[in-house]
């Protein structure tokens, strides 16, 4: 991992940027968009997956995703949150094993704890919907070159080393760009997604 810091400097650096648009229908589906975006900004890959809204696929999807993409040239996987689509747990560690790549998860407000969600909304199977979330680690507060507070978590990477990634990767606001325009075709493929299927007959 010495070669990653360096490495993830540099202007020709891809770096996959996950995010998620979802409506709260249990048992339907997320849209899932990701990102591939060089260190200087320039978009060069998209892709699109799903997930289950209330389901524990997350993490399949995403290595769906990263997989069917057939790059070698992409560096680091960003991820807005490793709690998607209504509780969709991301298991980190398992992300960073089967791709090899760093992993940075990035949330952008407080939390008192989510355990007692977990317990409320699925009493069949919070045990192992915990059991996920607790293995990716607690969150690390920073503040960003802008002066917004966010929480990471970063596997396979040095603390600091994600927080100057992160601010490398971010222009304006809170969100790194690859996350943003990702949140922004997620959520407009949903949109798309839903226009048709009220137009259709």
């Amino acid at each position: 991992m010495s070669d990653y810091p360096s490495a993830l400097q540099k202007k020709g650096v891809r770096a996959l940027g996950v995010a998620e648009s979802f409506k709260k229908e249990i048992g339907g589906k997320a849209v899932l968009a990701g990102v591939v975006m060089r260190g200087d900004f320039i978009v060069d890959g998209v892709i699109f997956g799903e997930c289950t809204v209330g389901g524990m696929d997350a993490t399949d999807s995403t290595l769906k995703m990263y997989r069917s993409l057939e790059r070698e040239d992409i560096m680091l996987l960003m991820l807005n949150g490793c709690i998607i689509s209504w509780f969709n747990v991301i298991d980190l560690q398992r992300l960073h094993e089967e791709t090899r790549l760093p992993v940075i998860s990035i949330t952008y407000n407080p939390s008192t704890g989510i355990k007692h969600y977990f317990i409320k909304y699925f009493p069949d199977d919070w045990k192992r919907r915990v059991e996920v979330y607790e293995k990716n680690g607690p969150r690390i507060e920073m503040t960003n070159k802008n002066g917004f507070k966010l929480y990471f978590r970063a596997i396979g990477l040095d603390p600091d080393d994600a927080a100057r990634i992160i601010n490398r990767y971010t222009i304006f606001g809170r969100i790194p760009e690859p996350l943003r325009v990702a949140r922004l075709l997620a959520h407009s493929f949903l949109n798309h997604i839903e226009k048709r299927r009220l137009q259709s007959p």
